[in-house]
């Protein structure tokens, strides 16, 4: 998780499906000659550069929904699970959500540096962004990481859902503050209407299983969340542009914003003395620790496709990306476990799909003014 631009400081907002090639979409008015797998062999040789960010965007869409549907599935699961009770945690409830963060994060780390030592030939040598350049995100990556995993002992899952749902126009707002950026009123509604769209969907379609009470604590949390989940991604894109995109590539950015975010947990279990807690819960429940590699597995996946989406398409993008994994997981969930989707949640995926195909369709319609 090339050279394309993201989002320009002081420029108009693009649309949300970024994509700074100018050949056309392929209609279906279009001729062919001679077979089905001869007419796509012509019109990839016609618009090589449109198939091959079709082709990005498809990987990072599916590296993306595989990895953070896996994470989000195991996260709920070390959270909300009653284990072994211990002395430390005698509700038998996993008791740091910030170990959760630590393991991603130590993993994480480990494979930046493997995939920078293998690309580039040194960890830190070679990057044109120095390491305090990463730390505003990693600060804020790690906030919106631990929120995420404590709020779910306040509030029911579809709340959590709702407020991961509503994470677009925030992303705008940190972009016009950092950046600058100007982002035209119609923007701002289509943002709207895909959280609206989402949040319908989510709260409709999806019951939690738990009796947990939404509390003022948890909202609280989800407010953290949202509010530094937003941050992150777009400082992210801010240091690509700000050292150039050739100059900071995927690998250089997961490493650069984790080894800030491993010293960041480490004090923080340090100062907390979760540490021997979790040790005594772990011995208690191996399952747990077993838990905890999956997440972190899958966590290190996700981070190397967000940062190569965030790259190539920009945070609207990305974020978009993420906010529709929340319909899919929905999804999912009705199928393998027998969920029922009602008229109000079809309602809410009109209103998110129609907004997204009305961006591609101007889109279009912008290319061919030109």
């Amino acid at each position: 998780m090339e050279n394309k631009e993201g989002v320009d400081d002081g420029a108009e907002m693009k649309p949300l499906m970024v994509d700074n090639s100018s050949p056309q979409i392929p209609m279906g008015n279009a001729t062919g000659s001679g077979s089905g797998g001869g007419y796509l062999r012509e019109k990839f040789a016609q618009n090589p550069e449109f198939w091959l960010q079709a082709g990005k965007f498809l990987f990072c869409f599916c590296g993306l929904q595989a990895s953070y549907l896996t994470w989000g599935y195991m996260q709920e699961l070390i959270m909300t699970t009653q284990f072994e009770p211990t002395p430390g945690a005698p509700d038998g409830k996993f008791p740091s959500a910030q170990f959760c963060v630590f393991s991603n994060r130590f993993l994480a780390v480990i494979v930046a540096m493997i995939a920078v030592k293998l690309k580039h030939g040194a960890i830190y040598d070679n990057n044109a962004a120095p390491l305090i350049a990463f730390t505003p995100c990693a600060l804020s990556n790690t906030m919106s990481s631990w929120s995420q995993y404590r709020s779910l002992k306040y509030v029911s899952f579809p709340v959590q859902t709702v407020f991961k749902s509503s994470k677009i126009i925030p992303v705008m707002t940190m972009g016009k503050i950092l950046k600058g950026t100007n982002y035209p009123f119609s923007q701002y509604v289509e943002a709207a209407l895909i959280t609206l769209g989402v949040a319908i969907f989510s709260v409709a379609s999806k019951s939690s299983d738990r009796e947990t009470t939404t509390e003022l604590t948890g909202i609280f949390f989800l407010c953290v969340y949202i509010t530094f989940d937003s941050f992150t991604s777009q400082w992210q894109d801010k240091v690509y542009q700000k050292y150039g995109r050739p100059n900071v590539d995927p690998y250089q950015m997961m490493l650069g914003v984790n080894t800030s975010a491993i010293a960041i947990t480490t004090t923080g279990l340090l100062l907390s003395g979760d540490i021997p807690i979790v040790i005594e819960f772990l011995a208690k429940n191996p399952t747990v620790f077993q838990y905890n590699i999956i997440t972190a597995i899958t966590s290190a996946s996700g981070q190397l496709c967000i940062y190569y989406t965030i790259k190539e398409f920009g945070p609207i993008v990305f974020t978009v990306i993420m906010t529709t994994r929340q319909m899919i997981s929905i999804c999912i969930s009705a199928i393998v476990f027998g969920h029922q989707i009602g008229g109000k949640a079809l309602i809410g995926a009109v209103i998110v799909f129609s907004v997204l195909f009305y961006q591609i369709r101007r889109k279009y319609l912008a290319r061919l003014s030109k």
